[in-house]
């Protein structure tokens, strides 16, 4: 298939002007049809660039298509989940009557991510997304939660920290021992990489770690038996919205005393609604808000990290040893729901409450009002 820039079509036009149709298809090897077609259009082909091939404007064709598929790139990267453009096939699919004829192609996605205002990247490493003006919001920051903790007097019980984490049914790992000089290194999984739930884990300054919550990509509520220390929630995207918020901060953050006490968590958007904050008053509870970009230096659930790879060891030592089941097919299947919740349990239960109350120093939201744990500001072990 060929394409022709607008300053050609209008050369077609003027020869065919001069001339006729047939006499400008010949001389330009175009079909009379084009030129009939560019002669028709020669208004809008003067006006939009001269390399430009084609004028593409007004509403999308795939309207409702576009506008859920924007939202969920919204919803997941606030999660942290990657986003591919297969998704909007996997929506049209899904929803025929609002997709007709839509393929997904190449061009189309890249005219949607000019449309919203999108770009693929690549994963960035912590300092390359420091905000600029680091400094002065680490200090608001920091200032905010000083002027609290001396109005409120805080015990250290009192101040928490929760965060929303995503997690993937098979934590493999990017490395292994392998005999040297292998030009394939290949690790065994049970087909389930992008297959995901998120786990909203919370803890207090003093060491101590609030009940996991774990999210489940589903409709209904599985009829199985979960283990007694953790609370499981369902929802259809598999992530954290108002309604889970409101589930964790009933069945969860309630079940603690409720002297009024301070929650730090993210701008993440379902903290931040109405609901919400009509909700932490009711239950006494004042929220400190990490601005964005800041979550690496002054999140005391920088434990994440930590937490991940102890699932990742109990997931590798399930892949060898654990109990399985197996498809028709042959194809082994994912670790069961109970199961998932005990390696959740245990990593979480790993982490012990020395490395929570330094976590809480480290990011200045517990250390000593008079100043003298100021040292413990983003002190790393072997400093």
């Amino acid at each position: 298939r060929r394409k022709f820039e607008a300053n050609f079509k209008l050369k077609v036009v003027n020869f065919a002007k001069e001339h006729n149709n047939c006499a400008a298809a010949s001389q330009y090897g175009v079909t009379e049809k084009m030129g009939r077609d560019w002669k028709a259009n020669e208004g809008a082909l003067k006006s939009m660039p001269s390399s430009k091939c084609a004028l593409r404007r007004g509403t999308p064709h795939w309207s409702e298509l576009e506008k859920h598929v924007a939202d969920m790139v919204h919803e997941h990267r606030q999660n942290g989940y990657v986003v591919t453009c297969m998704f909007a096939l996997q929506w049209a699919k899904s929803n025929p009557d609002h997709s007709k004829g839509f393929k997904a192609t190449v061009s189309w996605c890249t005219r949607f991510l000019e449309r919203h205002n999108l770009v693929l990247r690549q994963k960035t490493k912590i300092a390359q997304k420091l905000p600029a003006d680091l400094d002065g919001k680490v200090s608001l920051f920091h200032r905010y939660v000083i002027q609290q903790r001396k109005k409120h007097g805080y015990a250290l019980s009192q101040i928490r920290n929760m965060d929303e984490t995503p997690m993937n049914f098979d934590m493999v790992g990017n490395k292994t021992v392998n005999p040297k000089g292998a030009k394939t290194v290949l690790i065994k999984t049970t087909g389930h990489e992008k297959s995901s739930f998120t786990v909203v884990l919370a803890c207090t300054a003093d060491g101590a770690k609030l009940r996991p919550m774990i999210i489940f990509k589903r409709k209904t509520m599985p009829k199985i038996k979960f283990p007694v220390g953790v609370f499981v929630h369902v929802n259809e995207k598999g992530w954290m919205d108002e309604e889970g918020v409101k589930l964790w901060l009933d069945n969860v953050w309630s079940g603690l005393r409720q002297e009024r006490s301070l929650l730090v968590w993210d701008m993440f958007r379902a903290h931040l609604t109405t609901s919400t904050k009509k909700r932490l008053a009711r239950i006494n509870t004042d929220a400190a808000v990490i601005p964005a970009g800041l979550t690496s230096l002054v999140q005391a659930l920088c434990l994440n990290k930590s937490f991940k790879d102890r699932i990742r060891e109990q997931w590798n030592e399930w892949m060898v040893s654990g109990e399985k089941s197996f498809t028709k097919g042959g194809n082994m299947r994912a670790p069961q729901l109970d199961v998932l919740c005990n390696f959740v349990i245990k990593a979480w239960n790993d982490i012990d409450a020395e490395t929570v109350i330094k976590s809480f120093k480290k990011c200045g939201i517990s250390n000593s009002l008079d100043g003298m744990e100021d040292d413990f500001l983003w002190h790393d072990e072997g400093d």
